[in-house]
């Protein structure tokens, strides 16, 4: 199976050849990818080198031409270093355009921490009018890259190397999908934790909602999930900071009562970089760590 980048660098080509509006910027990350789409597009495939800050510039600047910008690189270089130019130039001049990430959270942990991104999502969510996607499959990259493509607004799409097994349909904007219905309590999956959170939940009397749009917040479908129960207690497992979306899930049960656990990515930086997979286990987003979180909080598995 390609991965989420793979199809990203795939999808984009075949969209800069269909629709004359779009343009890619690069800062050099991925840019051997689309060796095809510079030469057939030079007007329209841009690389401002190592300049993170100029790319999202030249992006935004693109987007006041009325050009529909794609802006990419890593999570940690696309969000956190440029974030002031994320601010004024997209937000403050009101323009529309799509930010695509890779790397995540700790994709590459080699890298070091300069290359890991857990806090991007919550960063993001300090901004107006940006629409947040974490797809969990390839299938799911190619279909949000698209719709965000053809639209006008400000979105950001989160592209990480770990994926589920198969793919999901991506319903309508910012809905939550069930995957699973019980009665004991609501687990939100986002993105690539879905196969882990289902194997957690294995024999739970729980309800499962999978999330590849976590902003806007799916507040009306959550408050569908927990209808007709005397009080809620909702887990939102997210792939990056903890608690990025607890504030959201808690607004959106204001009305019921209810307790809420995030569990993501920990603020501890964890300097022993080591592989992806040891990184899920140290954070407790591995099945076993996640079943002990989730059956303490719901009442003693």
């Amino acid at each position: 199976m390609d991965t989420m980048r793979d199809r990203f660098i795939a999808t984009t080509t075949r969209l800069l050849d269909e629709d004359p509006r779009l343009a890619l910027v690069l800062a050099e990350i991925s840019r051997d990818g689309f060796a095809r789409a510079e030469r057939d597009h030079p007007d329209r495939v841009v690389n401002v080198g190592i300049r993170e800050q100029l790319l999202i510039g030249a992006g935004a600047g693109l987007a006041l031409t009325g050009m529909r910008p794609v802006v990419h690189t890593f999570a940690s270089f696309l969000v956190e270093r440029p974030f002031e130019q994320v601010k004024l130039d997209f937000g403050h001049q009101g323009v529309g355009g799509v930010l695509v990430s890779a790397g995540a959270s700790y994709d590459w942990p080699a890298g070091g921490f300069t290359h890991m991104a857990p806090g991007d999502v919550a960063l993001m969510d300090t901004l107006d009018g940006w629409a947040v996607h974490v797809p969990g499959h390839p299938d799911e990259a190619e279909t949000l890259l698209r719709e965000a493509a053809a639209g006008e607004g400000r979105v950001y799409v989160r592209l990480s190397v770990q994926s589920n097994e198969r793919a999901r349909p991506v319903g309508g904007p910012g809905r939550f999908a069930t995957v699973r219905e019980g009665g004991r309590g609501v687990v939100v999956a986002v993105g690539p934790m879905l196969d882990n959170v289902l194997a957690a939940t294995e024999g739970l009397d729980t309800t499962v909602l999978y999330a590849t749009t976590v902003r806007p917040f799916d507040a009306l479908g959550l408050r569908q999930a927990v209808a007709g129960r005397d009080a809620a207690d909702v887990v939102i497992v997210e792939p990056y900071l903890a608690g990025t979306s607890t504030a959201a899930a808690n607004d959106a049960l204001a009305a019921v009562p209810h307790r809420v656990l995030g569990l993501g990515v920990a603020r501890e930086e964890l300097r022993r970089y080591g592989r992806m997979d040891e990184h899920l286990v140290a954070h407790g987003l591995d099945p076993r760590g996640l079943r002990q979180r989730i059956g303490a909080f719901f009442g003693g598995e």
